[in-house]
């Protein structure tokens, strides 16, 4: 399975991994990420190309961190889930483009997607729900994510 990923500063990083340390019984994300779009399965240079077509012209764009929330009920795995929540009319409206190009994951994507960077699942996770952390960052590229191997496998610079 391969995804189209925004990456993630190690200020970011950092951030969830200081609110991560905050919980007693979760289980703390090793690797921070932010979903675009998940783009199913295929050869990697072939899904860079269909995402620098489905995205021709973007220009980099500003993502904000706007605070801790809690999915409750993920819809995969257990949760809680506590998560950066991202800010992003760019990122959303890039989601929306490639939803009509790769099909979306019913219950996470389309109308559900929530942009986020996973801090930690499970046990207490939701007990950093609410602090007050904020951040921002420009996209000038995104990659596609091999999640099996857990790595970028090819990137796509901003204008596409």
């Amino acid at each position: 399975m391969y995804s189209l990923n925004v990456p993630v500063p190690g200020e970011v990083s950092k951030l969830a991994r200081g609110l991560a340390s905050e919980c007693l019984t979760a289980t703390p994300r090793d690797r921070h990420t932010l979903v675009a779009k998940r783009l199913g399965d295929g050869d990697p240079a072939s899904l860079g190309r269909d995402v620098r077509q489905a995205l021709a012209g973007l220009d980099p764009f500003t993502v904000g961190i706007s605070g801790v929330g809690v999915f409750r009920n993920p819809p995969t795995g257990r949760g809680p889930v506590t998560y950066l929540r991202v800010e992003s009319p760019t990122l959303e409206r890039l989601h929306a483009v490639l939803c009509d190009r790769f099909s979306p994951v019913d219950g996470i994507e389309d109308d559900d997607y929530v942009p986020h960077v996973t801090v930690a699942r499970g046990g207490d996770a939701d007990r950093v729900a609410g602090s007050d952390v904020s951040a921002e960052w420009t996209v000038d590229s995104l990659v596609v994510w091999a999640a099996d191997y857990g790595e970028p496998v090819e990137r796509v610079s901003l204008p596409a």
